[in-house]
């Protein structure tokens, strides 16, 4: 108050720039000394051109932003679009559909599975994921990749590697075993597949690279091996890697970490809403896929289980309602926590 130069600006005194594209808004940040007639007081900058603009960073970063679309849930729908297009060709009214596979609630039974965001059913998030990668192969746009991880320059077997191993596409099934192998030597959990999954589109997004039949296995074996070492607080060690692939050294899995992380940025933080819309969005793609997850009729003793579950996280929210009255927390933290209406005499 009463100063010549504040630092909060009322919408109708601030500068009014030209409007740019997100591209050229990102080129550089120019800081201008433009000199008034009155006084001499540098121009600062608007706030809104100074930040990344939010359109671009959501295309760009999809597994930095939770409202940005997950990279192999849009690769996935083009299957799905043509798969639509050859059933509506291919129908014929005559014949009888089948017997349902999905199993539907009623008002006698109720059907729930047991895979929550906070605990994923293990085997079906391998599943989803696997999937995942099986699409971001089959619907890669290009065959960008890295001599680190070209399986013909680093072999993970001593078993020669065919000709035409890059130019033949893996199945679901292969990449699904080969997860599966790793997952079930190192004991892994479910929410490290998901982690996994977003480390992947992120070193595909920051690298500008492609997931194709030469270098699947290393990308994912990088992935597996960093989202063990971030999420799990037992972390599973390089050597021991070693002695799952039993012809893989480990200078090799050195290697391949170090590269891993210069491309990450050493940007390994997965907030919780980009892991939950990961999980989500796997979800759907069981969904479109029918990988439809294990659903089993509510009973007494899953609906205790269920009650108990609903307890643990209405306590923790009142413990943090508590916290939060005595010294100050992030808008992360605020929610569910109701304040006492204000008494004016």
């Amino acid at each position: 108050m009463g100063n010549t130069v504040s630092c909060c600006v009322s919408p109708e005194s601030s500068p009014k720039l030209p409007s740019r594209q997100p591209a050229e808004r990102l080129e550089e940040v120019q800081t201008s000394t433009e000199v008034s007639d009155d006084n001499t007081v540098p121009y600062l900058q608007h706030i809104s051109d100074r930040e990344v603009p939010d359109e671009l960073a959501l295309e760009s970063n999809p597994s930095d932003h939770a409202r940005a679309s997950t990279i192999f849930l849009s690769k996935s729908q083009t299957d799905e679009r043509d798969k639509r297009k050859s059933n509506h060709i291919n129908h014929i009214s005559h014949v009888s559909p089948g017997p349902l596979s999905k199993k539907y609630s009623s008002c006698s039974t109720i059907f729930i599975d047991d895979s929550t965001v906070s605990q994923p059913n293990l085997k079906s998030t391998i599943k989803c994921v696997t999937l995942a990668i099986y699409y971001h192969i089959k619907n890669r746009d290009s065959d960008r990749s890295l001599d680190i991880f070209n399986e013909k320059l680093h072999p993970l077997s001593r078993e020669p590697v065919p000709d035409d191993f890059s130019r033949i596409d893996p199945e679901h099934k292969l990449i699904y075993r080969f997860v599966r192998t790793l997952f079930s030597a190192a004991q892994l959990t479910a929410e490290c597949a998901i982690v996994t999954l977003v480390y992947l589109e992120r070193l595909l997004t920051y690298a500008e690279l492609d997931i194709c039949p030469a270098n699947w296995k290393r990308i994912v074996l990088g992935a597996i091996l960093l989202a063990s070492k971030v999420w799990d607080d037992q972390a599973v060690w390089n050597v021991d890697y070693c002695q799952i692939l039993k012809d893989i050294t480990v200078e090799d899995m050195n290697e391949m970490e170090r590269h891993f992380l210069e491309l990450l940025q050493f940007n390994i933080n997965v907030p919780a809403s980009v892991y939950a819309k990961y999980y989500f969005d796997l979800r759907q793609l069981a969904d479109d896929n029918n990988l439809s997850f294990p659903l089993e009729p509510l009973n007494n003793q899953r609906a205790q289980k269920l009650e108990a579950i609903s307890r643990l996280c209405e306590d923790k929210y009142k413990d943090l309602s508590r916290a939060a009255m005595r010294r100050s927390f992030s808008v992360d933290n605020l929610i569910g926590i109701r304040c006492s209406n204000a008494v004016l005499s």
